[in-house]
């Protein structure tokens, strides 16, 4: 393990620490809980890392596909559960990208109300975004992540040995959630070394998780660019991968803020600019019905009172309940006709 970093989430008696590096799947061992005498491994087939947890476990194989993230996945890893005498003392861990630490750290918030749960992360979505800070779910036909708890890992392995085997398009996935954090502080990201560019992203949802974890208000703000993006996850029934999903999201909610009157056009603009090329992502609006796209942004679970966007404004990025309908499809019309 070399040219490694290390992040703290701060939450109190249940903190963490999130090591970033090439090789630091070896300190797994280090990082389970000293009670623990056996682990389960939750996995997909094609993960490029082994590890070696240092206690007998047996390994679970999930399914491929946002279609196997679902409560019947829940149930089926519980039995496996009970079959193998995993006990309340014992420890999960999620090998994989941000399905399967999604779907860990809801099958380890359930078992026995509650065991320990470590990630290694392998994608680079994974490891700014999806491995930290205790949000797990699955879901349902109705919408995605609709069901879930809030689990904070016992630690969190990002190591990157494992990005050199992703395809072009799961990197651009991780740079999807990596231009959210563009707009949420203005780092210059990309002027980073990799292991400092993860770490910071890190290092930024730790300190928002750390004020807010469980969304009562500044945690919110990660959901930058997400309420069209799961829509548009839903509508295309996952032929959009969530990071794709998130940049054509980010620019819709410039355009959105543009029509609220938040933002400038000069800063829509900015949007495409960073998005666009600064990150080569695509950000054309797939050809979906836009009344069937409002009707999935309506879905969203941030949406407490009326429709509700995190989008930008002179302030920085806020949350905006109570968008107007007609604001909403005239966005999504600028933005097709862009």
């Amino acid at each position: 393990m070399t040219n490694s970093r290390s992040v703290h989430v701060d939450l109190g008696d249940r903190s963490y620490d999130v090591l970033v590096g090439s090789g630091v799947r070896s300190e797994l061992a280090a990082m389970l809980p000293k009670s623990a005498r056996r682990a389960a491994i939750i996995t997909q087939t094609g993960i490029p890392l082994a590890v070696d947890p240092g206690i007998p476990h047996e390994v679970f194989v999930i399914g491929q596909g946002e279609q196997h993230k679902s409560l019947a996945t829940i149930e089926t890893l519980c039995r496996g559960f009970a079959t193998m005498g995993l006990t309340r003392n014992d420890v999960i861990i999620g090998l994989g990208g941000g399905m399967v630490t999604d779907i860990a750290g809801f099958a380890a918030a359930s078992w026995h109300r509650g065991i320990a749960v470590v990630h290694v992360s392998t994608t680079l979505l994974g490891m700014v975004d999806a491995a930290i800070g205790g949000k797990t779910g699955v879901n349902l036909p109705e919408g995605k992540n609709l069901v879930g708890a809030y689990w904070q890992p016992s630690g969190v392995l990002c190591d990157l040995e494992a990005l050199a085997t992703l395809s072009p398009r799961e990197m651009r996935c991780g740079m999807g959630e990596m231009a959210k954090y563009h707009f949420l502080t203005g780092d210059d990201l990309l002027g980073m070394e990799l292991v400092d560019r993860i770490a910071r992203c890190v290092q930024i949802k730790a300190d928002i998780v750390g004020a807010d974890e469980r969304e009562g208000g500044r945690r919110a703000l990660l959901n930058y660019g997400h309420t069209l993006a799961h829509a548009l996850e839903i509508a295309g029934d996952f032929s959009l991968a969530h990071g794709e999903a998130v940049a054509i999201g980010l620019i819709y909610a410039a355009h959105l803020g543009h029509e609220l009157g938040r933002i400038s056009s000069a800063r829509v603009q900015q949007h495409y600019d960073v998005v666009g090329g600064l990150y080569e992502l695509n950000t054309s609006l797939p050809e979906f019905d836009h009344q069937m796209l409002l009707g999935l942004m309506g879905r969203d679970k941030k949406a407490l009172d009326g429709l509700t966007f995190v989008l930008d404004s002179d302030n920085g990025v806020e949350v905006v309940a109570g968008v107007p309908d007609d604001a909403a499809l005239n966005a999504l019309r600028s933005m097709a006709e862009a």
